[in-house]
């Protein structure tokens, strides 16, 4: 029997065991390991499968190794922050451990989102005859998928691809973020990048926006902000012929108003200062008294819509492609008692861990998902919680069309 090893207890956390906890054949022992153990105790009474829990310190390399250990598991679905990345890594290199996570490395104190960082293990975990599958989530994850899926079926070239994350969803409170305040404001204030013809081109925070009529009428037509968005890195290295790759996400009016205001005021910012003797950086200090991402589940209505709007050659002829899912958060929330945001992370997590410990995916080394075949991946998203749908794409590129930075 398999042993799985779970790190990380919030939302995503959640969905990650209750999906893996539906799948013993695959998953077998589980474990759900955390700073703070009564908060996988709490999730581990939930779920009608036996899981154990720990509590372990993510950043402390020999915690990890001595948990891994005790509990030997044949993999780690990180879903810790993503500051933790390289301490896990470590510690499945020590530990002999496959490795999976949904967000790239970055440093604590400088929120630069790259890959630069993981890439350099490649060599250390082929040579260790382990699999490490890195942005395992829905975006970076199935966004990637997304667009191998369209390479390897509809096209013999992709000329460009647009990344369109919409959350219609609403949890009628003034202000929250969907998941870790501090990842999601350190995010959206960074400035904006895009690929274009082999360069990034950058843009203000938030300086390029247009409305965009999405394909479910519960999402409707949102204003979509460009962004920069890690899966864009690797997958300029991997889409034949790519000439454009940008990101875009939605945001309502009252975000923006709220946002601006907490980055007026300094309250974004990473650079610790002294309070009374201590030293705090105030965005770690607004992630405590912002609503945890967590409780957001039981308040939140509505739907998102998630895809990749995609623009090729085939057979000599211009050809586009609209590949999206469409996830409801009441129906996430009825399952495994967490809002859309993390259910649409969760599952891809589930689904790649899967995929290693099955075979399909698993090849010594440091991959991004985009280099696996997309078609057992594409099968078990409609399996297990996450349908898709490919449609025409040239109304909507025409949309996209009528704004290039």
């Amino acid at each position: 029997m398999k042993t799985t090893l779970i790190i990380g207890a919030g939302g995503v956390g959640r969905v990650v065991a209750h999906k893996c906890s539906q799948l013993p054949e695959t998953f077998g022992n589980i474990t759900l390991a955390s700073r703070t153990r009564s908060k996988c105790d709490a999730i581990a009474e939930e779920i009608d499968y036996p899981i154990q829990t720990a509590e372990v310190d993510a950043d402390d390399v020999s915690a990890v190794v001595a948990l891994m250990a005790k509990v030997q598991p044949d993999i780690l679905i990180n879903v810790a922050l993503p500051y933790q990345d390289l301490s896990l890594m470590e510690a499945c290199l020590q530990a002999k451990v496959h490795y999976l996570d949904t967000a790239n490395y970055e440093p604590k104190d400088d929120p630069r989102f790259s890959y630069e960082y993981q890439w350099p293990y490649h060599q250390r975990f082929a040579d260790a005859g382990l699999s490490a599958l890195l942005g395992s989530g829905f975006d970076p994850g199935v966004t990637n998928v997304f667009c191998a899926y369209a390479q390897k079926h509809f096209f013999d070239e992709i000329h460009t691809v647009d990344i369109i994350d919409a959350n219609a969803g609403d949890h009628g409170l003034p202000f929250a973020t969907n998941f870790n305040p501090e990842i999601n404001i350190r995010e959206i204030t960074a400035k904006g990048r895009f690929w274009q013809e082999g360069q990034w081109r950058e843009t203000e925070p938030l300086e390029v926006s247009q409305s965009f009529e999405f394909p479910h009428p519960e999402v409707g037509s949102r204003d979509i902000y460009l962004l920069y968005h890690e899966e864009m890195e690797s997958l300029c290295k991997h889409l034949k012929g790519v000439k454009r790759l940008r990101f875009w996400m939605t945001f309502s009016q009252n975000y923006i108003n709220h946002l601006k205001v907490l980055e007026n005021v300094g309250m974004t910012s990473i650079e610790p200062i002294d309070v009374g003797g201590e030293k705090i950086a105030p965005l770690e200090f607004l992630k405590m008294v912002l609503p945890d991402p967590a409780s957001l589940g039981p308040l939140t209505k509505g739907k998102t819509c998630i895809g990749c709007v995609i623009d090729g050659i085939k057979d000599g002829q211009r050809l586009q492609k609209y590949i999206y899912n469409i996830c409801d958060h009441e129906e996430a929330y009825r399952e495994t008692n967490s809002q859309a945001i993390s259910y649409t992370t969760g599952v891809p997590a589930m689904i790649g861990a899967k995929m290693v410990l099955d075979g399909h995916w698993e090849k010594p080394g440091v991959y991004n998902m985009e280099q696996h075949d997309p078609d057992p991946f594409m099968a078990a998203l409609a399996q297990y919680g996450l349908p898709w749908e490919v449609v025409d794409g040239a109304p909507f590129l025409q949309q996209l069309l009528k704004h290039n930075p």
